[in-house]
């Protein structure tokens, strides 16, 4: 002990050279006694601590084993009451799992998402977790029995990881961990409303909206009725959704494109307004024109723009209208609902009601048949999907079910649609996707060849404005197709195919207009020989009746 009180006291020496050298031999020997004579009063009162902690130990310990339960319930309850007259904060814990722990809750997750985003860099010890599904594959949050300070509106809250041992002796057939995790916020007593109302809120929608925003998105796809049913089936199958497209690889006017943003941008954040004019949070959207002008394009750029999941709607393997609203009951909200060429889909039209009709007069007509065989041959049919149907799942009653829904249908052909089904308030908006124009081409251009102009631009732009070319094939023109193609070269192929297509187009109008003379001199012609024809027979029959009355003129 002496030992260890020399070297501290040589220690001391050596930071303190000035003073220490201002003492005579004397003087050094006083402070060196006094020194021990400290130490030695402060190892009296760390032993005595040691003791008294000791004690208490022992006490404590006793306590537990001893004492029955309710007693010990009682007094914790009411040294919980006294202490509450000292002690200013109050805790809420937020518990890993809720009911009976089989479900992760999802205020805990919430919770757990902000403070990893807004507050970890300020903890020392952080814990690494592998997340499914999300951007980031790793995420990093604070260890148990760490603490990390945060602000709201001027007031400093303190959130902790902490977590409780708890062995049961029940059976389950579900066995949980013995550990019991949780989350502690604490806080002063006088700003009690300020975090039950408003903190926790925020807390709960900015965890929530960050896991979106770091969620992996899902293209989605409906299974055949039959596979519903059984161990882990689901009436949606999905992928990852990957497609690298967005609004500024779209070939598309910049004014055209730029309303279709500010349409999407005003209903992401349109909830309160939805909710006032009493109408579903929900927006459709018609795209329409010819093949290859880039449809599907435009949907996976509105994805990757509002990060919404997609569901591709095949509307040949629903059977009939209620499983099509049980398809749209297990849609999350943040989707895109799609259905593709739906002029091909299924005849919606009234032909196909005097078709059943057909059939079911004829079924009349033949014997009954096995009732096993006839359940077959029902199976078998094609889709009983009615246009009422469709209506319902799109503008009706089950379409709130759920918000933040973006429905989509395509269509090569507007005409073959019913009138009902993109009349405005199903389908609020018709974009119709052209041929490529010259700005789009531009567009195009960079993308492509990373050019921003050429002595080119002028020959294409009017070759553009003379010609019909889907986005497609400008696009397959314009991509290189081997190393030694620059910009140039790609440029005068798309000329080229411009020129032909210019040719081709003005040969079938040659053509069409040749077929139409013909056709027209044809049908003058016919009229004609049918006024010859008329005037010969109104001939004859004035010459038999001047014979029926013996006049000969």
């Amino acid at each position: 002990m002496c030992s260890r009180i020399l070297v501290l006291l040589v220690t001391c020496e050596s930071i303190n050279t000035t003073l220490m050298h201002s003492l005579n031999t004397e003087n050094r020997n006083i402070f060196v006694i006094e020194s021990l004579e400290e130490m030695s009063g402060m190892g009296e009162v760390w032993s005595q601590l040691g003791s008294l902690m000791a004690s208490i130990m022992f006490v404590y310990a006793m306590y537990e084993q001893f004492f029955p339960r309710h007693l010990r319930i009682n007094a914790t309850k009411y040294t919980q009451k006294f202490t509450g007259f000292f002690y200013p904060y109050i805790q809420i814990s937020f518990s890993e799992f809720s009911g009976e722990r089989l479900k992760r809750s999802e205020a805990y997750t919430a919770i757990r998402t902000y403070l990893s985003a807004n507050s970890s860099q300020r903890v020392r010890r952080l814990k690494a977790e592998e997340v499914k599904d999300s951007q980031n594959p790793l995420i990093l949050s604070m260890e148990d029995n760490e603490e990390i300070t945060d602000e709201f509106q001027g007031v400093q809250l303190w959130w902790s990881a902490s977590y409780k041992v708890q062995k049961t002796q029940s059976f389950s057939f579900y066995p949980t961990s013995e550990e019991k995790r949780f989350l502690t916020l604490t806080f002063h007593k006088r700003y009690r409303d300020l975090v039950t109302v408003s903190y926790i809120q925020h807390v709960l929608k900015q965890g929530r909206d960050i896991a979106l925003q770091n969620r992996t998105l899902k293209l989605y796809t409906n299974n055949p009725s039959k596979d519903w049913s059984g161990y882990k089936q689901t009436k949606w199958s999905h992928v990852n959704f990957e497609h690298p497209s967005t609004f500024q690889t779209l070939a598309m006017d910049p004014k055209k494109k730029e309303e279709i943003l500010n349409d999407l941008d005003r209903f992401k954040t349109g909830k309160e307004y939805y909710a006032k004019v009493g109408k579903a949070w929900k927006r459709g959207y018609l795209l329409y024109g010819p093949p290859g002008t880039g449809k599907s394009s435009m949907i996976a750029a509105m994805a990757n723009y509002m990060n919404y999941d997609v569901y591709d709607l095949e509307l040949t393997a629903v059977k009939e209208n209620t499983e099509l609203r049980k398809l749209l009951i297990e849609t999350s909200s943040k989707s895109i609902i799609v259905i593709e060429d739906i002029d091909c889909s299924i005849d919606l039209t009234g032909q196909r009601k005097k078709k059943k009709e057909k059939e079911k007069e004829k079924d009349e007509d033949e014997e009954p048949k096995n009732p096993v065989k006839k359940a077959e041959e029902e199976e078998n049919k094609g889709s009983k999907v009615t246009l009422s149907g469709l209506l319902n799942f799109i503008d009706g009653i089950w379409s709130a079910c759920g918000g933040e829904r973006i429905i989509i249908f395509t269509t090569n052909f507007v005409d073959k649609l019913d009138s009902a089904l993109i009349r405005r308030g199903r389908m609020d908006k018709h974009i119709e996707m052209s041929y490529c124009g010259y700005e789009a081409f531009k567009v195009m251009a960079k993308n492509y060849l990373g050019v921003d102009s050429h002595s080119l631009f002028p020959t294409i732009e009017k070759l553009l404005g003379e010609t019909n070319m889907p986005p497609a094939d400008v696009a397959e023109n314009l991509m290189p197709k081997s190393i030694v193609e620059d910009s140039e070269i790609c440029l005068k192929s798309l000329i080229e195919s411009l020129e032909e297509v210019k040719k081709k187009a003005e040969e079938e109008a040659e053509k069409k207009a040749k077929e139409d003379e013909e056709a027209r001199l044809k049908e003058e012609n016919e009229k004609e020989e049918l006024g010859k024809e008329e005037k010969v027979e109104a001939n004859g029959k004035s010459g038999e009746e001047v014979k029926e009355n013996g006049t000969v003129h």
